[in-house]
């Protein structure tokens, strides 16, 4: 379907040609001046030297050729040079109307269905998830959804850091608490059991301590070291105890990422590539892309235009062991000959950018994916705290993610509670969830993804300003009007859409019309705040004309009837934009 500025650019086009000027002329664009109009073309201006004239002759001669056409309410030449345009209502609701019968709501749709891999979450087991997992979560949700929105085939893979050092240490902070498990009996011959040795909030407590003892205890860090190479060895002991480490993990993992309304579609890990790490090490050398460069393996990705330098991309470290370059590298290979995807997307911290570079430097470089694969690195800022610096808890300590969703569930349930003290407290508790998960998720996507932000809860939890619950007040209060409306015996579905007949309506028709525009903007761009800006202007302009129109108390039916169409187009579009984002809006607040 043709978005709005394109059909009025074809017609001021036909315009220009019509006049003897070039039809390119006739580009318009959303007015930067909406108290004088609605569109705009600075044609003229451009043409004014290519043909000798004045800028105005020539508005004057495009502004005559449109003179009668019914998609205009008026054309105006104004003597620098400018067209300002104003559409006819009917125009508005036309579109409109057509725009609802369109799959997507006229979002262009690829011929074909492109398969895109977003690897995001990136947690690693056998710790609990922290407010500095929240972006690359929240960000990488939005944008699978708006990505699959748009036609596309989209994988989510959480990526877990499941391998490694980290494993070795668990096992051996276990190994000193429960010393008399089977797994450390070295003439244990039965089966291993079922069920884990320790519960995730164990768990949770073995992994800093043993951390913490490797930095000061030299044979301990040894005997971590070697649990991990048992472990990658194949030890079978040590196998069956990862397997409990991740079980019990991924279980808590979903269970978090479940109440922030984000889901994965592969749960995968760094030990998922472990395996392909040895033939792809052989490839890289066989083929002559990797070189010894200090006892290390390395590739080398400087190229001749770097303004600064690109060191080459270590494939293994001097001892023989492999780096997260190496992981992410067969992780590549992996999901290029598993699924072919068209692209693949890192959300992740925007300070890992010389890191991805090299990667996909060197994976370009290798072979390991087609030159037409796009590899997308989206670099997010820091969540900071009121101080400017990363958030912290109260008491200066990384605050567990959970506990930040509990307490702003906290601080809307008594809010609900004290405006609404009729409302269960079960209903009480699902809205304030959405509510908080509102102000969680759309603080953080209203920001530009690679830019630092301050987290300030009291601003994130406000009913009014650019915030998330903003919005969801916005929708709840046409919810109101919709059921009110369908209790004095209307029908919404039944209603059907009129022309504007005041200013305030028609602008909202027409930020209905740029639905379309703001989501394939978020998806071309990656950037999951174009959509916050759109539901915003349009919350915005919802409420302008809810407060200047009578709208139940409307006596003439089919106005009313009208009315309540566009609230309920409006409604629809708003309950699709905060899916896009990842989040819902409850019934009432």
């Amino acid at each position: 379907m043709d978005k709005v500025l394109e059909i009025i650019s074809k017609e001021v086009g036909d315009a220009f040609e019509k006049a003897g000027y070039d039809r390119e002329l006739g580009r318009v664009t959303i007015s930067n001046r909406p108290d004088l109009c609605e569109y705009q073309c600075n044609g003229a201006m451009a043409g004014a030297k290519k043909y000798g004239k004045a800028p105005f002759m020539i508005a004057d001669d495009v502004a005559a050729n449109l003179a009668g056409n019914e998609m205009f309410e008026k054309v105006e030449s104004v003597k620098t040079g400018f067209l300002n345009i104003i559409v006819s209502g009917d125009f508005a609701r036309s579109y409109i109307v057509k725009m609802l019968h369109e799959k997507h709501m006229g979002v262009t749709m690829p011929g074909h269905e492109p398969t895109y891999i977003i690897d995001y979450g990136g947690p690693n087991v056998a710790k609990p998830l922290h407010v500095g997992h929240l972006r690359s979560a929240v960000i990488g949700e939005s944008i699978k959804r708006i990505l699959r929105y748009t036609g596309n085939k989209i994988i989510g893979d959480v990526h877990l850091g499941d391998w490694g050092l980290q494993m070795g240490l668990v096992i051996t902070g276990l190994k000193e608490r429960k010393p008399d498990l089977c797994y450390f009996d070295p003439d244990y011959k039965g089966a291993y059991p079922k069920e884990a040795p320790f519960t995730v909030s164990e768990l949770e407590e073995i992994y800093p301590a043993a951390s913490k003892k490797s930095k000061e205890d030299e044979e301990f860090k040894a005997a971590a070291m070697e649990a991990t190479k048992l472990l990658q060895d194949g030890y079978k002991p040590y196998r069956a105890l990862w397997h409990h480490i991740l079980n019990v993990s991924v279980e808590d993992l979903k269970k978090n990422y479940n109440k922030l309304g984000v889901s994965f579609d592969l749960w995968k890990g760094e030990s998922d590539a472990h395996v392909a790490i040895p033939d792809m090490v052989e490839y890289m050398k066989s083929k002559g892309y990797a070189h010894e460069s200090q006892g290390a393996l390395v590739v080398d990705v400087a190229e001749e235009t770097d303004t600064k330098e690109i060191p080459p991309c270590m494939i293994l470290k001097s001892d023989g062991a492999s780096l997260y370059n190496t992981t992410d590298l067969a992780t590549i290979r992996q999901r290029m000959d598993e699924v072919h995807p068209q692209g693949i997307i890192y959300v992740v911290d925007k300070r890992q950018e010389l890191y991805f570079t090299q990667v996909f430097r060197c994976a370009r470089k290798t072979k390991l994916v087609m030159p037409e694969t796009e590899l997308h690195f989206v670099g997010f800022g820091t969540m900071n705290g009121a101080d400017g610096k990363p958030f912290k808890t109260r008491e200066g300590g990384v605050m567990r993610l959970e506990n930040l969703i509990a307490e702003i569930d906290e601080k809307m349930f008594a809010r609900i509670k004290e405006g609404n003290p009729e409302i269960s407290d079960e209903e009480a508790k699902d809205t304030a969830h959405k509510v908080a998960v509102s102000a969680i998720k759309y603080g953080d996507l209203s920001n530009q993804p690679s830019k630092d932000y301050i987290f300030d809860i009291d601003k994130f939890t406000s009913f009014e300003g650019d915030t998330g619950p903003y919005i969801l007040y916005t929708m709840v209060r046409i919810k109101s009007i919709l059921k009110k409306f369908e209790e004095a015996g209307g029908n919404v579905k039944d209603a059907k859409l009129g022309n504007p007949d005041s200013d305030a309506m028609k602008s909202l028709m027409l930020l209905l019309t740029r639905f379309a525009d703001s989501v394939e903007s978020a998806a071309k761009d990656l950037s999951p705040n174009r959509i916050c800006a759109y539901i915003y202007d349009l919350s915005n302009a919802f409420n302008s004309f809810y407060h200047g129109t009578r709208i139940l108390a409307e006596t003439d039916e089919y106005k009313k009837e009208s009315y309540i169409a566009l609230l309920a187009i409006t409604l629809k579009i708003l309950e699709t934009g905060i899916d896009l984002l990842g989040f819902s809006a409850p019934e009432r607040m």
